[in-house]
């Protein structure tokens, strides 16, 4: 099981992503495509991921704009898995 990480842990760690903000107890970062063909592509390319890693987002989809939500729902807080499937959908993610 993993460790809640505590907040100077998550501001340390959060400076190693691009884009990602810390609210709510969650990981958070919005990106936006060329229409909702585009997002709807990489949340399927997101799926494949986060079911490798056995971690899965809260996410929200409008049109083009994809919002992802990152927590561990089992420690009620940020672990290193949100950290690892962060930096999993950067890479996946090309804008």
């Amino acid at each position: 099981m993993m460790k809640k990480l505590s907040e100077s842990q998550i501001q340390e760690k959060l400076s190693t992503l691009y884009g990602w903000d810390h609210a709510d107890g969650s990981l958070c970062k919005t990106f936006k495509f060329k229409d909702f063909k585009e997002a709807f592509a990489a949340m399927t390319r997101i799926a494949f991921e986060c079911e490798a890693q056995g971690h899965h987002p809260d996410w929200e989809n409008v049109y083009n704009t994809l919002t992802i939500r990152l927590n561990t729902h089992d420690v009620g807080g940020i672990t290193q898995n949100d950290f690892d499937l962060a930096k999993t959908i950067d890479t996946v993610i090309v804008l």
